[in-house]
């Protein structure tokens, strides 16, 4: 099951459902604006994450920035404190 069907419990008829309610209520004409105007949000949202990233991690002593093969494979970002530094 996908993530965000997981968050909601959603299955494949309610799903269906709520899409038929959506076009009921917005009309086969305004679909293509809606779904437009959400992706563009997000990737307005994408932008700005990565953009708050890069803003955060040029702002860290490098000292405390991960190299690529400490980081690879973990998913987390470990401070200096971290196993494997220079300081333990």
């Amino acid at each position: 099951m996908q993530p965000i069907l997981a968050l909601f419990n959603l299955g494949g008829g309610e799903i269906i459902l709520i899409l038929a309610v959506v076009l009921i209520l917005f009309g086969a004409k305004r679909l293509p604006e809606l779904a437009k105007g959400l992706g563009q949000g997000i990737r307005e949202f994408k932008k700005v994450a990565s953009d708050e990233t890069a803003l955060m991690s040029n702002h860290m002593p490098a000292a405390a920035r991960p190299t690529q093969s400490e980081d690879a494979g973990k998913g987390i970002l470990q401070g200096p404190s971290g196993s494997g530094g220079a300081g333990a």
